[in-house]
């Protein structure tokens, strides 16, 4: 599978809003279920300060999503990114995370001169904690009752990646 990875665009919002329509999707994040087009368009069309966002394709089609939260209004904290991300449920453990993560790596270490990279994910989403891991994040801490899904309260943990060692200050 050849897999494009590009940034996002304001047009991709239909895609975007298919995307965080799967079941599995919202299963792995913290959105909520049926999303709007709408709120897809506007937070495409006008993206916060210091989101860089990019998508992957494949065959001209998103089934992937990244975001790069940096923190340019918090002197200091502006070493530090959080990062989100999503696969389209059918495009699932095809590589898609994998290549999104080495596009998102390679932006934060050489383009953004990011030190430390930040994200949660849910103690329970085995192969998003094992990609993570693969890419380097490890696991700080687990926070408790963390988010509510699916009717219940679920922990995730807290993990970071920090910039390697010989890689451009």
């Amino acid at each position: 599978m050849n897999i494009t990875i590009r940034r996002v665009e304001p047009t991709d919002h239909e895609a975007l809003h298919r995307l965080y329509s799967g079941r599995q999707v919202i299963w792995g994040t913290t959105q909520l279920p049926f999303p709007s087009l709408e709120m897809w368009r506007k937070r495409l069309a006008e993206p916060p300060e210091g989101i860089y966002g990019i998508v992957a394709c494949v065959e001209g089609e998103v089934v992937g999503h990244l975001n790069i939260h940096t923190n340019p209004n918090r002197p200091r904290r502006q070493h530090a990114a959080g990062i989100g991300i999503s696969v389209r449920d059918d495009f699932q453990g095809q590589g898609v995370g994998t290549a999104l993560m080495q596009a998102a790596l390679d932006v934060a270490d050489n383009w953004l001169n990011v030190q430390r990279l930040e994200l949660e994910v849910y103690t329970d989403n085995e192969p998003a904690v094992r990609l993570y891991q693969r890419a380097g994040f490890v696991i700080e801490g687990t926070l408790r009752q963390y988010s509510f899904r699916d009717g219940r309260y679920v922990d995730v943990y807290a993990m970071a990646r920090f910039r390697p060692a010989g890689a451009p200050e």
